[in-house]
């Protein structure tokens, strides 16, 4: 490709994208703590030891911020209703209804991530004359979690309940909490803890247990206070089915009226101050924020939870039609047909600059070739490293050099194009080897006068260590399950530079070689299809090419190629509008290409996030299971297409560790090329150093100097 001045990769999106993961990461965190609200009380833990006597001896109503605690009770005849875990959109307003039915008030201890859920059920609360307290954020456990967990959740609540209603709230009653004499040491000091901000805490005398669903005579019963006592009273109009107790309530109400009772707040209930303040400016903007916070990682669950279902419908969809088009490819091309119909004068062009390595190799494996008619054109651009005098050296009959200043591949291409003799040429790179049969398996496909252009099987020769035994599964699966299907529908959108054939008549017509994008093998291809011909892809047509054997290596070549892509598949969108070949390509092949080559790729690192998620809050046992499913959908998948390709299975061993490297580095070179495509950079050439391994690996001598 011709030189251009490129500019240095942009990086500093590698920062923004590093943070957008931990923003998103901490926003699922942050949902998954608001979601897991429980419901119901008692003590967490019934073996913890009791608080002292002092204080389980004394009312429900205790103000810890001094020196020694105080502790006060409603007075005769009076009954504070208290309501814990709401505010519930479908039970609360049943509650209220009861309440207002009978001119009662109460006080509702609520989750703060529920108000923020449903702030207007805050608002009616106050707005019918009732009192609210905070009954933590999450509903958890103040006397198990750390102090800083403790403080947050109350400070959030508070906030939440600012927010939703301009009022800041002093009362708190800690979940998991009951009666007074039943309040253990650990909870005494988490409350202890909470009245140094400012919060009084309120238990309960009768606890109806309601949670339990006992039935409404028995929730009856617990509420009643015996012998006209006062009492603050513990019920629940959220966190389950809350029906007996709304019953319960009704009846309730009827019976403590008759016998003379009036029902209060318990802030009225002991004769205490309003226990509700005019909450700052602050203090009612951070509760707005906060709403929004739990509002928008709310929405980002339900987003990712849907990118996670789009993605696997797109995936098993993609699976199905790759499948059923490879049994369709299998049939047509595998059926009896007479042998090497077309032995026309084939012209094969290696463009090579700096292939010293393997060059001996690739023009011995052509020389080698059983086709009658066969002449190789070796084109050096500019080489270096003496490959030109590799080739020459080995006077082999029907090879040419021609050798000219380094001007880049797609300009070496047309060199060879130009003096090519045959009407049919086959282009091949110079680190690539070929079977014996390749190239007369390779142009049996222009028989028919519709084809223009074969794709050949390219297969990865160095594929003895980790990283080439990830790629020849990838050559397999990805690579050929998709020509196979792009035959099939007939929008194939690249043929390899490892191996390609094309009618001469073809590339004259398009122009040659393009050399404005990174990806030439794939903007000729388009090219080809948007001329009117067809592109077919040959399974038998073998060469063996040596892929990257360093992560670094594999970075350069795959971000070429994706930017590449990009370039054609921008150069050729207007394809979308065409009849024909090109319209084939342009609702068939460039939309693949866009959603499983981009659009996937790139919403990738989120996904991985999510399954850190996962990893920190679903269940283990769930998570397992989904993994193993993926992996087995994966194996049978590259054990399918290992099977087309008649390679063994050995190395699908590696499939779960390719998932935790190689997937990451070919998701992130679709964000560094798009990044660099969106900011116009322009990319410059990436070559790759070659070691000599595909012709060591396919037995094909002579891979070095001679």
């Amino acid at each position: 490709m011709a030189r251009h001045i490129a500019r240095r990769d942009p990086r500093a999106h590698w920062v923004l994208l590093l943070l957008g993961l931990v923003a998103l990461l901490a926003a699922l965190s942050f949902h998954a703590l608001v979601t897991n609200v429980g419901g119901g009380s008692g003590p967490a833990d019934a073996y913890a030891s009791p608080a002292s006597s002092q204080v389980t001896s004394g009312g429900p109503v205790l103000r810890l911020d001094g020196p020694t605690p105080v502790s006060r009770r409603v007075p005769t005849r009076t009954v504070a209703l208290t309501f814990d875990d709401g505010p519930d959109p479908r039970w609360t307003p049943q509650v209220l209804d009861v309440l207002r039915r009978h001119h009662a008030h109460a006080t509702f201890f609520v989750v703060g991530a529920r108000v923020d859920e449903h702030p207007e059920l805050a608002r009616r609360i106050l707005a019918e004359g009732h009192e609210l307290g905070s009954h933590t954020f999450t509903h958890a456990d103040v006397a198990a979690v750390p102090a800083w967990r403790a403080a947050a959740e109350l400070s959030w609540t508070r906030k939440a309940i600012a927010g939703a209603t301009g009022r800041e709230v002093t009362l708190f009653r800690p979940p998991y909490s009951s009666t007074v004499d039943a309040l253990t040491a650990p909870q005494y000091d988490a409350l202890r803890a909470a009245a140094g901000s400012g919060h009084v805490a309120v238990l309960a005398d009768r606890d109806t247990r309601d949670w339990e669903r006992p039935g409404v005579p028995a929730i009856v019963r617990a509420a009643t206070p015996q012998g006209g006592a006062g009492a603050v009273v513990l019920m629940h109009d959220g966190g389950g089915d809350r029906t007996q107790t709304v019953a319960a309530l009704d009846q309730l109400l009827t019976r403590l009226t008759r016998d003379g009772y009036r029902f209060t707040t318990v802030s009225a209930g002991v004769g205490a101050p309003d226990s509700m303040v005019s909450a700052t400016a602050g203090a009612r903007l951070s509760g707005m924020v906060l709403r929004w916070a739990q509002s928008g990682a709310d929405g980002l669950t339900g987003l990712m939870n849907l990118l996670l279902g789009v993605a696997l419908v797109l995936g098993v969809a993609r699976l199905a039609v790759q499948v059923v088009c490879a049994q369709v490819h299998v049939r047509r091309v595998r059926r009896p047909r007479r042998a090497w119909v077309v032995d026309a004068p084939v012209s094969v062009i290696v463009p090579a600059y700096n292939e010293a390595a393997n060059i001996a190799a690739t023009v011995r494996s052509l020389v080698s070739s059983d086709y009658p008619a066969l002449e190789v054109i070796v084109v050096d651009d500019g080489s270096g490293d003496g490959t030109a005098d590799i080739v020459e050296r080995l006077r082999l009959r029907g090879v040419r050099v021609i050798r000219q200043a380094n001007a880049g591949k797609p300009a070496a291409l047309n060199t060879g194009i130009r003096a090519a003799r045959a009407d049919l040429l086959v282009l091949v790179d110079g680190d690539t080897v070929f079977q014996p049969d390749t190239v007369h398996r390779l142009v049996q496909g222009f028989a028919d006068p519709r084809v223009g252009a074969i794709s050949g099987n390219t297969k990865v020769a160095n594929r003895r260590r980790l990283l080439g035994r990830w790629q020849h599964l990838e050559y397999v699966i990805g690579f050929n399950l998709d020509r196979r299907m792009y035959d099939v529908l007939e929008c194939m959108p690249t043929i390899p530079g490892a191996i390609g054939a094309f009618r001469r008549q073809v590339l004259l017509a398009v122009g040659g070689v393009p050399a404005d994008t990174l990806a030439e093998d794939t903007d000729l291809t388009m090219k080809v299809l948007r001329a009117g011909w067809r592109v077919v892809y040959e399974e038998r047509a073998i060469a063996w090419t040596e892929a990257p054997s360093s992560l670094r290596q594999l970075w350069r070549q795959r971000y070429r190629w994706c930017y590449g892509t990009l370039q054609a598949m921008w150069k050729h969108r207007h394809a979308l509008r065409e009849s024909g070949a090109g319209g084939k390509l342009g609702r068939r092949g460039l939309p693949y290409l866009t959603v499983f080559q981009i659009v996937l790729p790139l919403a990738a690192p989120a996904v991985d996030v999510f399954a850190l998620y996962g990893l920190i809050f679903l269940p283990w046992s769930s998570l397992l299971l989904a993994w193993a499913g993926l992996l087995l959908l994966q194996g049978v998948t590259a054990a399918y297409a290992l099977r087309l390709d008649r390679e063994r299975w050995g190395p699908l061993w590696t499939l779960p560790f390719q998932q935790l490297v190689y997937r990451q580095v070919m998701y992130l070179v679709v964000v560094q090329s798009v990044v660099t495509a969106v900011v116009g950079n322009r990319l410059r050439w990436q070559r790759m150093a070659r070691t000599g391994e595909a012709a060591a690996l396919v037995g094909v001598p002579g891979g070095t100097h001679s």
